[in-house]
């Protein structure tokens, strides 16, 4: 039996955008651009997952603007913020590569997080009153709502605070592509400017996203031509990956009461059993790594699904071998930085040094997670460690 534990790479795809997409490709599969009956029968299914969609993330469907999936939500939210107005964009030092490398490529500021995987505000304030005392426009500030490795949630609110005092002309962006199972983004990204989300994140296909646009924000497109999405963004559109993201997000809404609670005691039980098991393990986010002074952090600060550990002592690439073969699928990091030769850059930002960060193991559960999955996670994780610090 497969133990899947990777669910903040991607998750299953749910039961309700399944049944969406299937009619969706072969039947009312016409361009909704278009002006006949099956284009127009294609606009109304667009026009309902607009609906659908806004009502989940707590905006106007008129904000909605449809991508190709997270990565482009994010990068037209920095690359169109600086192009718009010319001016700096700033993000935090553990923001997933999607938002990190373009603000890098436009030649932006790096903002650091504390131990706990928390924004430095103090940093924050200190960067934006540089750049005013310069007369320099800032163009974005972009700062996730949740961290794609450890889970950490940002003080978003803090940040908006921050940068409405001292650079009011500003958007502030947020990568929300793993909050939406665990979080309220209605409530908590209320004040955002610009929100990515990412439909394969939460039960909805690959390939498909949405980036919220509100009023105030002027965004150069990176895909021209074809005019839709009100001149936001080229292309046609993915109406059954729309339409199905849209269902996702329907059903993680209404299930989010129950799946939380429930979630986070499997993620509990996961973490505090690994811990009592082994030893010289760390908990991102809540254990300080060895040698740094200070005081135990909270795991409220983080969402519900993801354990991410750090083992003294071993590599990740071996670990996730042995974890394989006992049939449990988990990664290291972000999926996207498999096969990386340089240890992550969320845990160097948090003060990791290099050895442990190359042990570290990110098991995320997700709604399809069983007592099973965890069942079998504590038996194989404490005895892989363990036959890999022997055979060292």
């Amino acid at each position: 039996m497969t133990h899947y534990l990777d669910n903040a790479a991607t998750t299953a795809l749910r039961q309700d955008a399944l049944e969406v997409l299937v009619p969706l490709l072969t039947e009312t599969y016409g361009n909704p651009s278009g002006a006949h009956r099956m284009a127009r029968d294609a606009n109304k299914v667009l026009d309902e997952s607009r609906d659908a969609l806004a009502e989940a993330l707590g905006c106007e469907p008129g904000h909605i603007v449809f991508t190709g999936g997270g990565t482009e939500a994010d990068n037209l939210a920095i690359t169109g913020a600086v192009e718009a107005s010319g001016g700096v964009a700033l993000c935090s030092s553990i923001e997933h590569h999607a938002v990190l490398d373009p603000i890098e490529h436009h030649g932006g500021r790096l903002i650091a997080v504390n131990l706990d995987g928390r924004i430095d505000i103090d940093h924050l304030a200190d960067t934006l009153r540089t750049l005013a005392s310069a007369d320099e426009r800032v163009a974005v500030v972009s700062i996730m709502l949740v961290n794609n490795e450890t889970g950490i949630v940002q003080p978003l609110d803090e940040v908006v605070a921050t940068v409405r005092e001292l650079a009011p002309d500003a958007l502030i962006h947020t990568d929300a592509v793993q909050a939406l199972c665990w979080l309220d983004i209605a409530t908590v990204a209320a004040e955002a400017d610009l929100v990515s989300i990412s439909g394969h994140k939460f039960g909805g296909p690959k390939g498909v996203g949405a980036l919220v646009v509100r009023d105030r924000s002027a965004l150069t497109p990176l895909l021209k031509g074809g005019g839709q999405e009100r001149g936001r963004r080229g292309g046609t559109h993915n109406v059954a990956g729309i339409a199905a993201m849209a269902a996702a997000a329907t059903a993680t809404v209404a299930e989010r009461p129950e799946a939380l609670p429930r979630v986070a005691a499997l993620r509990d039980r996961l973490v505090n059993g690994i811990k009592a098991s082994v030893d010289g393990v760390i908990e991102s986010g809540c254990d300080l790594p060895p040698g740094v002074e200070g005081t135990a952090l909270d795991r409220s600060n983080k969402t519900a699904n993801i354990a991410h550990l750090c083992f003294e002592g071993i590599a990740s690439e071996a670990l996730l071998f042995l974890l394989e073969r006992q049939d449990i699928m988990a990664s290291a990091a972000s999926s996207c930085s498999s096969g990386a030769m340089e240890p992550s850059h969320v845990l160097s930002a948090m003060g990791y040094d290099r050895p442990l960060a190359f042990g570290s193991l990110r098991l995320s559960l997700g709604y399809t997670t069983t007592d099973a999955d965890v069942d079998a996670a504590l038996a194989a994780v404490p005895a892989a460690v363990t036959q890999i610090r022997e055979r060292s």
